[in-house]
C-alpha cells in the first residue's frame, strides 16, 4: 500500500464513508505546484504529441464495446487536457462536460466546443461545477498529482458526489510495479524544433519524472518535474470504499485485457457508485 494512503487510513481508523472531512481539504491549485506551469507549457504539448486522437478514439470506442459507456448518457471528462477523448464521446452521441486546470489545454479544446460539448477550468479538489453525472472518466494518468493525501480524497469524495447513484468512473492509472520494472532511466525525445532530455527515478511514495526542453534558439534549457503517486489497486479500493463506490471490472492496458500486476502497463478502473 502506497505509505500515504497507509496514513490515510491511520486517521480514518479504517472507517468507510466520511466524506466530509475530504470534500472540505482543498482551497485551489497555487502556480508553484508541477502541474499547473508543466500542463500550460508548450514543451508538454510538444512531449506528448504522439498521444493523439485516434489513441483517444479507440479506447472509448472499446469501452462502449464492453458496455461500460452507454451512449446518450451524461459523461464528465475530469482532466480533459485539449478534448481528445471528449471529442470523440461527443461524436458517439454523448452529452460531455471536459473539466481541467490548464488554461493552454483548454483554448485548445473550446475550439471544438457544440450543443453536447462543453468544458470548464477548474481545480478538480474543488467540488464539480457541473452534474450530476452518469459516467466519468479519469484517462491518461490524471489522477495523484497532489503533495497532500486529504488532496487526493478530496477528489474522490468529488467523484462519487458527481456521479448519479448507479453511475461509473472510469479511472486510466499506471501500473506501479510495472512502471518500476520497465523505468528507462533516462532517455533523449526530439521533437520538431524542440530536443528533451528525460530522466526517471522513484521513492517509497512517487515515481518522478524531470524533463529538460531544448528548443532551437532559446538562450537556456527549461526544466519541469512531473510527480506521481505510487497507488496500488488495493490503495484504491480503499479511497474508493470510504466513498462508497465499488470496483466492478480492472483492465491492464487500452485493450482492455485482463489485469496483470506483473505484466500490465496500465491499471484501468471501472468503479460503480452506491
Amino acid at each position: 500500500m502506497n505509505a500515504t494512503v497507509a496514513r490515510r487510513r491511520a486517521n480514518y481508523g479504517g472507517r468507510a464513508g466520511d466524506g466530509g472531512r475530504a470534500g472540505a481539504v482543498a482551497s485551489g491549485f497555487s502556480r508553484t505546484d508541477w502541474f499547473a506551469s508543466w500542463f500550460d507549457s508548450p514543451h508538454y504539448h510538444q512531449l506528448y504529441a504522439h498521444r493523439d486522437s485516434e489513441e483517444a478514439s479507440r479506447l472509448i470506442d472499446r469501452l462502449i464495446e464492453h458496455a461500460l459507456l452507454v451512449p446518450g448518457s451524461t459523461v464528465l471528462d475530469l482532466g480533459c487536457g485539449t478534448g481528445r477523448h471528449s471529442r470523440h464521446l461527443a461524436g458517439r452521441g454523448f452529452d460531455v462536460t471536459g473539466i481541467d486546470l490548464s488554461a493552454e489545454s483548454l483554448r485548445l479544446a473550446r475550439a471544438s466546443e457544440g450543443s453536447n460539448l462543453r468544458f470548464l477550468r477548474q481545480d478538480m479538489r474543488l467540488p464539480f461545477r457541473a452534474g450530476p453525472f452518469d459516467h466519468i472518466l479519469n484517462l491518461f494518468t490524471s489522477f495523484g498529482y497532489f503533495d497532500d493525501p486529504s488532496d487526493h480524497m478530496a477528489v474522490v469524495h468529488n467523484i462519487a458526489t458527481a456521479l448519479r447513484p448507479g453511475g461509473t468512473l472510469v479511472l486510466d492509472y499506471l501500473n506501479v510495479r510495472y512502471a518500476e520494472a520497465h523505468l528507462v532511466a533516462a532517455e533523449a525525445v526530439e521533437r520538431p524544433e524542440v530536443g528533451f532530455r528525460v530522466t526517471r527515478w522513484s521513492d517509497a511514495d512517487h515515481i518522478f519524472k524531470r524533463i529538460v526542453a531544448d528548443a532551437r534558439g532559446a538562450s537556456a534549457p527549461v526544466e519541469h518535474v512531473e510527480k506521481v503517486a505510487k497507488f496500488t489497486l488495493e490503495d484504491f479500493w480503499f479511497m474508493f470504499g470510504l466513498y462508497d463506490m465499488t470496483i466492478d471490472a480492472v483492465f491492464g492496458d487500452y485493450s482492455l485485457t485482463a489485469f496483470d500486476e506483473e505484466a500490465s502497463p496500465r491499471l484501468i478502473l471501472v468503479a460503480t457508485a452506491r
